[in-house]
């Protein structure tokens, strides 16, 4: 599994030589495995173990990290948080809370480190799991990406790798991980997708089911990145110079219904930094606003941005 890992990063040009790589370490098999592959391999690495504080077995898991570094020489950075005191994550679920926990302190390990990279240890069982979640979403082309082999300074080495070679890879070298039973509950979506909707799958309909739909999700990131490279373009184009994001009404009209979309989209991402809470719904009304070049009128999709139409452009505010 060592030279898959080896041949992943070179595939998707995820790590070179002189980088500084932070792993996260929960202590469990697939995250004990990246980080043996990659000091294997004789990358600078170091480490970032967050205890949670949810389950009886996190102090032992911490305890494992701590004592698998020491026998490498590699640095474990460990940090407590408590996710059961919910007035600290306003509103957020306990998992959208800590996986925010986990990066606000990988990045902050990032910097002191002088590090370059972030590497977690998703796998392909990991992004099949995440292309039939937002598929049962509702997800367009780009939820069916599934998980990427890097994004930003966040890099996934064992991506092509499935869940049982990462367990077997542990066997035959003694690692010896520790085990989260909570994977083990199907009160979790995920966690029904993993242990019954695939096995089903692949008893019943197609035993190939994780490698055809990793084989889709790689195909929909190509086409995804053409699809991005034409839309900057016609952004560009389109774009009004203003003191806020606005588009020429015109431009805007005369393009494609799914480009439109994927325009309104974009503008609300850039002026909020993410399109959480903005659905199907939203981006149809806007549509039809335009459509109807209404001025001085105005939708709200959310309560975080207003979209007006005045003197034929579109406006883009921060609420």
């Amino acid at each position: 599994m060592i030279e898959k890992v080896e041949n992943t990063i070179k595939k998707y040009n995820l790590i070179k030589k002189d980088d500084k790589v932070v792993v996260g370490v929960s202590g469990g098999p697939d995250s004990i495995s990246l980080l043996w592959c990659l000091h294997t391999l004789g990358y600078n690495v170091s480490v970032c173990h967050v205890n949670h504080g949810l389950r009886k077995s996190a102090d032992k898991d911490e305890e494992y990290v701590k004592d698998f570094c020491k026998n490498i020489d590699v640095k474990c950075h460990v940090k407590h948080i408590n996710l059961k005191d919910k007035k600290n994550f306003h509103g957020l679920s306990t998992e959208e809370a800590g996986r925010k926990e986990r990066y606000d302190f990988f990045n902050k390990i990032l910097k002191q480190e002088n590090a370059t990279l972030i590497a977690t240890a998703h796998n392909l069982n990991d992004n099949v799991e995440t292309v039939l979640h937002n598929l049962f979403r509702g997800s367009g082309v780009s939820g069916l990406k599934g998980i990427l082999p890097k994004a930003n300074n966040i890099v996934r080495p064992l991506i092509d790798c499935s869940r049982d070679e990462i367990e077997e890879f542990c066997k035959t070298n003694k690692l010896k991980p520790r085990h989260d039973e909570t994977n083990d509950k199907t009160i979790y979506t995920r966690n029904k997708i993993r242990l019954e909707l695939i096995p089903y799958i692949e008893e019943n309909i197609n035993t190939n089911v994780l490698n055809n739909i990793n084989r889709m999700s790689q195909i929909a990131r190509e086409e995804e990145d053409f699809i991005n490279e034409e839309l900057n373009a016609i952004y560009d184009d389109i774009v009004v110079a203003d003191e806020n994001i606005c588009f020429n009404l015109k431009k805007f009209n005369s393009q494609n219904l799914f480009i439109r979309k994927r325009l309104l989209l974009k503008a609300i991402f850039n002026v909020l930094g993410n399109t959480k809470d903005i659905e199907k719904v939203h981006i149809d009304d806007i549509i039809k606003m335009c459509d109807n070049c209404v001025g001085g009128k105005y939708l709200t999709p959310n309560k975080r941005i207003k979209v007006t139409i005045l003197n034929r452009k579109i406006y883009f505010i921060k609420t």
